[in-house]
Formats: C-alpha cells, sequence, structure tokens
C-alpha cells in the first residue's frame, strides 16, 4: 500500500474511533449530564443566541478555529509535541457530524473527558470558563455559518441521537 494510502487510511480510522468513542460517551449520559441534555438541540435559529455565540466564539474560539472557522493548517496531521491542530468549523471540518448534546459535552468538559482520561488536546475544557449558556451559544454560532444542507444534515444526526437516548 502506498505511504499516502495508508497516512489517509490511518487517518480515517483515527477519526472514526474518535468519532465512535465520542458516540459512545454521548449515549451513556450519566447522572452528571442529566442539566446538561437541555443542550442536546442547540437552535441556530435563535437570532440573540447566535449574537451572544458570536461575541463567545470570538473571544473563546477565533484565535485557534479561526475568525471564519478555517481552524489550522494540516489540522488532521498530529504535530511535533503529538497535538492535533484546531480543526474548522466550517463545512470543510467534521464538527457537522456530531449531534449537538456531543459538541457542548466536548467544549463544556474537554475531549478526554469523552474519548479518554488520557487524551490530551490542545483544547482546554471550558467548564469552569464559560456558562452553560455561553457554550450552548457558541454552538449556535457556528452552525448558523454553515450552509443549509450541512445543517439540515447535522439537525438529523442530532434528533437521531436524542432518539437513541430516549431508548
Amino acid at each position: 500500500m502506498a505511504l499516502v494510502s495508508q497516512k489517509v487510511l490511518l487517518i480515517g480510522l483515527a477519526c472514526a474511533a474518535l468519532a465512535g468513542a465520542g458516540a459512545v460517551a454521548f449515549m451513556a449520559g450519566g447522572a452528571d449530564h442529566k442539566a446538561e441534555h437541555k443542550y442536546d438541540m442547540i437552535d441556530s435559529g435563535d437570532a440573540q443566541l447566535v449574537a451572544q455565540g458570536r461575541k463567545v466564539y470570538m473571544k473563546e474560539c477565533a484565535s485557534c478555529h479561526g475568525k471564519s472557522g478555517k481552524g489550522q493548517a494540516n489540522w488532521q496531521q498530529r504535530q511535533p509535541d503529538g497535538l492535533l491542530p484546531a480543526p474548522p468549523h466550517d463545512e470543510t471540518g467534521h464538527t457537522w457530524h456530531h449531534p449537538d448534546g456531543l459538541l457542548f459535552r466536548l467544549v463544556k468538559n474537554g475531549v478526554g473527558a469523552l474519548v479518554s482520561p488520557n487524551y490530551v488536546s490542545s483544547m482546554i475544557p471550558y467548564k469552569d470558563r464559560l456558562s452553560d449558556r455561553d457554550i450552548a451559544a457558541s454552538i449556535a454560532y457556528i452552525k448558523s455559518r454553515w450552509p443549509k444542507r450541512i445543517r439540515d444534515h447535522q439537525g438529523k444526526t442530532t434528533q437521531s441521537a436524542i432518539a437513541a437516548q430516549a431508548k
């Protein structure tokens, strides 16, 4: 197998593992997440929430993810320190592949809380820095910038996750 193909395969497997682990964590929920379930569906059509989210995003997220949500270069390749650069939050990234509740918990508690306590990420957990509403608002802002077809797809992903959780 060509070296490039092996790298692409490894990146794909790593993304699939991360998404799978995140989905398991999302489904598990748990008592600690009961209050957070009100953010399982975040309304990107709420103009006030989006405006609040823009302020939060520009202050807390844009320095890494970019003002336009383009993320950092080579975001799928680990840096020499082993960390992944910040991914884009626009349609070229993978944010829209995840349900709102997972995105909320990822921002609030950090990637390590969802994947593994040993997982190291450049992104800090924001639970001690932002209110739950500010976290939800930043997600609403990100979602509001996606094309309609992507918002629709992500909305169905969110609805499916909520339905599965209710079972």
